[in-house]
């Protein structure tokens, strides 16, 4: 491998980082290059590569954050313990935890880089067959319901969350995170939100959550059949409702005729030889039950927490702090998402 070249970023303090890598990883030394990776409309992700080593870097984005939002200390730790534990939910193996900000700029962590592929605006060319798109759907839900059957104490997190009150304490903190991130009129969130509030449902007993469980935060091996490796983006992850999981992940599954997010993500399910969302719903009731005159009000919360999220992402960028071209295009997507939710609180996306 030829030498790294040089490259920086305004997210990563390279000689912070370079010292901290000479301190605990002797063996990536010299020069590395700076790589962004994915969207960047979260945490950020970077690709550090060197002369004959390459580590995946985590941190929060840049500017003023919410407290407790976009926190890679938990991402770091459910992902060591679902590995250590040997659990059937793949993740990458993660090496070092800097909760220090002024070493980079920001707490972050290191992993070990998973080779693959992510699913996003369209198919890789060698997992494109009808075959392996049914497989990527199958996997989806499969890994999910392994995730909800982690005995979560046994794995070493039983103080990761306070699994009683999860969804109240979801509305309240995403009601307080509106209140930051509003500053454009979108009714669609108000009414979502006042909707959310009078219809919370008894939820069943806690499990590991994931957070932003959907396509795209899957890693699946380069070649077919398609095979997922690895699980990724758990800065959401807590101890709460697994159903919440499920309708995030039906949220975001578009089938044909469902009018685009206008971002790139669940924008390739609607093509031939992708199950509809009653077939992923029903490849999960399967095995775990699933209240279906509750089913609507997760995915609801799910199209609701997103379009907030995102508002506060759009009034970062609009501030000059986030800098991703894609973030131009939450002008309407925010918008699209808040209605997409609507639909789901009243029972127009079929399930």
């Amino acid at each position: 491998m030829t030498q790294a070249e040089p490259t920086s970023d305004p997210a990563v303090d390279r000689d912070g980082l370079a010292r901290f890598l000479g301190q605990r990883f002797p063996e990536f030394g010299g020069p590395f290059a700076v790589e962004r990776l994915g969207e960047g409309q979260s945490c950020l992700t970077f690709l550090i590569r060197g002369d004959g080593w390459e580590v995946v870097l985590r941190r929060p984005p840049r500017g003023e954050l919410p407290p407790t939002a976009f926190d890679v200390t938990r991402e770091y730790r459910v992902m060591s313990a679902l590995h250590r534990a040997g659990a059937p939910v793949p993740v990458p193996a993660p090496l070092e935890l800097c909760d220090d900000p002024s070493v980079i700029g920001a707490p972050f962590y290191l992993m070990r880089r998973v080779p693959g592929e992510v699913v996003r605006g369209e198919l890789p060319g060698q997992l494109a067959s009808v075959d392996d798109r049914r497989r990527m759907a199958e996997g989806l839900v499969r890994t999910l319901l392994d995730l909800h059957a982690v005995d979560y104490a046994a794995a070493g997190l039983e103080g990761f969350g306070k699994p009683g009150g999860y969804l109240e304490r979801q509305l309240l903190r995403m009601h307080q995170l509106w209140q930051l991130a509003r500053f454009r009129d979108i009714p669609e969130i108000e009414r979502v939100g006042t909707w959310l509030a009078s219809n919370v449902p008894p939820g069943p007993g806690a499990s590991i959550v994931h957070g932003d469980y959907k396509l795209d935060n899957l890693i699946f091996a380069p070649d077919p059949p398609a095979t997922i490796v690895a699980v990724v983006d758990w800065e959401m992850s807590t101890l709460g409702d697994p159903l919440a999981d499920l309708g995030w992940m039906l949220y975001f599954w578009r089938d044909p005729g469902d009018p685009s997010f206008g971002l790139r993500v669940a924008s390739v399910t609607d093509l031939e030889g992708f199950p509809r969302r009653r077939d992923l719903l029903e490849l999960y009731a399967a095995e775990r039950e699933v209240p279906a005159e509750h089913l609507r009000w997760y995915v609801a919360l799910a199209g609701w927490k997103i379009a907030v999220i995102m508002e506060g992402s759009y009034r970062r960028y609009r501030a000059g702090v986030a800098d991703h071209p894609a973030f131009a295009q939450l002008e309407t997507a925010v918008p699209a998402l808040a209605k997409r939710a609507l639909q789901a609180s009243t029972g127009q996306l079929g399930l």
